[in-house]
């Protein structure tokens, strides 16, 4: 187990009916199946997980974003084809174009939106530039807060969430040196700092201070550079991130996450012992890769890519009786 000081910051996601955890160079997914059996998969990260742009100061935080995605979706539609015994995943020119396509609506929905709505508030009110800006940041918050609430209302996505919660507590008892089975994981936080929930809401806050030092513009400038600030608003909620994470033994950083932290529960709900099996089995599977030795880390090429596009081989782990 590793000391306090050298706790690797290992994060996760939750899939369709199971978790994906990603270390610093193998990422691994665990899934259940309909037939109840628990279908392990692991890759070694590539890219920018092996260049020295990680450790680039705000440049890491979009880069890694951008991976982070492509990883997760490509992972999502993986799990979701173990569910409709699909034999078919996102790649290459598609899965950018997925991507993009995801993007571009979550950029009008989260970002354009609010302004075009706080743009016509300013209009008939009048109010101070800075008021302005909190107008807008509401705007975005309550869309944000409303659209995980919606979705949260469809059975499938109750269930990605449950899972999501599992994915912590996994976390959450691996960072408190707790026995890693089912049975204890339930007894911790569903809760995480380094939660998505938690990016999304500093992303928020972040945009209405940096906006309003831009001071007033009209609309069409004032869209373009919504856009074109995302990549630096991203860069700096990462950092800020990743700093309130690394000091959580500070009164007032838990101070400070305190909103972050409650604003998971719009996407996090308890799991059931199932759940946290299946996203034990990936955390394991992920961390055992991560500490394999040399002779070990070999067995990872029947789990890698084949050559002419062939699905990746999966171990199957039966289901308890």
């Amino acid at each position: 187990m590793p000391t306090e000081s050298k706790m690797p910051n290992y994060g996760g996601q939750a899939l369709m009916e199971g978790v994906l955890m990603r270390g610093s160079k193998y990422v691994a997914m665990a899934v259940r199946s309909p037939e109840g059996q628990i279908l392990r998969h692991v890759e070694k990260l590539e890219g920018i997980y092996t260049t020295n742009i990680k450790k680039w100061p705000f440049v890491r935080g979009v880069v890694a974003l951008w991976d982070a995605l492509g990883l997760g979706m490509r992972f999502l539609t993986m799990s979701a084809n173990v569910q409709t015994d699909e034999d078919e995943d996102i790649e290459g020119p598609m899965l950018f174009i997925t991507l993009l396509v995801s993007i571009l609506m979550a950029v009008g929905l989260f970002f354009l939106l609010p302004t075009g709505l706080s743009y016509l508030v300013e209009r008939f009110l009048n109010p101070p530039h800075w008021v302005g800006n909190l107008i807008e940041g509401a705007f975005r918050l309550v869309i944000l807060i409303g659209y995980m609430w919606v979705i949260s209302l469809m059975k499938d996505i109750q269930r990605v969430y449950s899972y999501h919660g599992a994915e912590h507590k996994v976390i959450n008892a691996f960072e408190s040196n707790a026995e890693l089975t089912p049975e204890s994981a339930a007894q911790c936080s569903i809760e995480h700092p380094r939660c998505g929930t938690a990016f999304m809401l500093t992303l928020v806050v972040i945009s209405v201070i940096f906006f309003t030092l831009l001071g007033p513009m009209s609309i069409v400038p004032r869209l373009i550079v919504r856009v074109l600030a995302i990549p630096i608003l991203a860069g700096i909620a990462y950092e800020y991130q990743r700093w309130t994470a690394n000091n959580l033994d500070k009164k007032f950083v838990q101070m400070l996450i305190k909103p972050n932290l409650a604003l998971q529960k719009l996407s996090t709900k308890e799991p059931t012992l199932d759940m946290l099996e299946v996203s034990l089995a990936s955390f394991n599977l992920m961390k055992e890769y991560e500490e394999a030795t040399e002779e070990k880390e070999t067995f990872s090429e029947i789990l890698d890519y084949q050559e002419n596009g062939k699905k990746h081989k999966t171990e199957e782990l039966p289901a308890e009786a």
